[in-house]
């Protein structure tokens, strides 16, 4: 289907006080994706989760969930998105299951369609079903929203920071079942801070800052804008200088014998940085080289949209 999953247009928030958290802010997200909702803290990804939520009201612009306008056809849209807030919200008085199914009664699902158990196996909870809510652990937890988020069979899943403060391990469980689930046709919206994960998971990243996007882009297209790269080189004898040379964009020492070059792939080669050193009398006896990341464009880009 070509209809986006959620579509934004000129999305405005100006809290009271002035603060202006989004600042028209359009984006379509496509069906079937995994995308990346990324930002330094206080950028307006929460506020833009909230109000596709119902949490907050937006001060002007528009919003879609599904096809379903979020104020001309409220239940509807809710009704097509599950959201997984940052913080680990739980009543402490009910089990996993009385959990879920309060939630799925909340949005009116006949009990002959719940999918209680299913969703606690599928989250690795069915052993603590019944057991006392303040007695699972935090990673615990942020299964259990994930599990809430998911009782309505929603087409569209939030995921707002999910594995923070999450062990490596269950990071990689929550993952998986987030492919599992893209795999059978849900859309997931993530936001995290952790960059390699959304450059690993996402089909298209947008990165938002000061409540505007600047960049919304297929993750290969944004991933091709680092130019920059590092080479790291050992030479035959001891170093008190760094050799200096045109095709070097920055170069430090590391240790008596590494120099760590850093030049732009879009100018110059690999071949032609090796060839410069062994031009200033050096021998080289290693090389190893690190490509740029998610990061270093998130960096750059917030950092040119910070001086602008």
């Amino acid at each position: 289907m070509t209809e986006a999953a959620i579509r934004i247009q000129n999305l405005c928030k100006t809290y009271a006080g002035g603060k202006r958290a989004l600042d028209g802010v359009s984006l379509d997200i496509p069906r079937g994706t995994i995308f990346g909702l990324l930002g330094p803290n206080g950028a307006g990804k929460s506020t833009m989760i909230n109000i596709l939520s119902g949490m907050v009201n937006k001060t002007s612009g528009s919003a879609e969930i599904w096809g379903f306008d979020i104020d001309a056809h409220p239940r509807n849209a809710k009704a097509s998105i599950g959201i997984v807030p940052q913080e680990i919200l739980f009543d402490p008085f009910f089990s996993p299951f009385e959990s879920l199914e309060i939630q799925a009664g909340l949005y009116g699902v006949p009990k002959a369609k719940r999918r209680t158990m299913e969703l606690l196996r599928a989250v690795h909870l069915e052993d603590k079903a019944n057991a006392y809510a303040r007695t699972l652990s935090g990673g615990m937890k942020r299964r259990l929203l994930v599990a809430k988020a998911l009782v309505h069979t929603p087409p569209v899943l939030v995921l707002d920071e999910p594995t923070a403060g999450v062990d490596i391990e269950l990071r990689q469980q929550l993952w998986a079942y987030v492919r599992e689930l893209n795999a059978g046709g849900v859309t997931v919206v993530l936001t995290t801070h952790y960059l390699e994960e959304a450059e690993e998971l996402c089909d298209r990243i947008a990165i938002i800052n000061h409540g505007r996007v600047i960049a919304d882009e297929p993750t290969p297209q944004l991933l091709a804008r680092a130019q920059e790269k590092v080479v790291e080189v050992t030479v035959d004898r001891d170093l008190t200088v760094a050799p200096v040379a045109p095709c070097f964009e920055k170069i430090a020492l590391k240790g008596d014998r590494t120099v760590v070059i850093t030049y732009s792939k879009d100018k110059v080669n690999a071949g032609e940085v090796l060839a410069a050193l062994q031009a200033a009398g050096l021998g080289i006896v290693d090389v190893s080289t690190r490509e740029a990341d998610l990061e270093d464009v998130f960096l750059n880009l917030t950092r040119a949209a910070d001086a602008a």
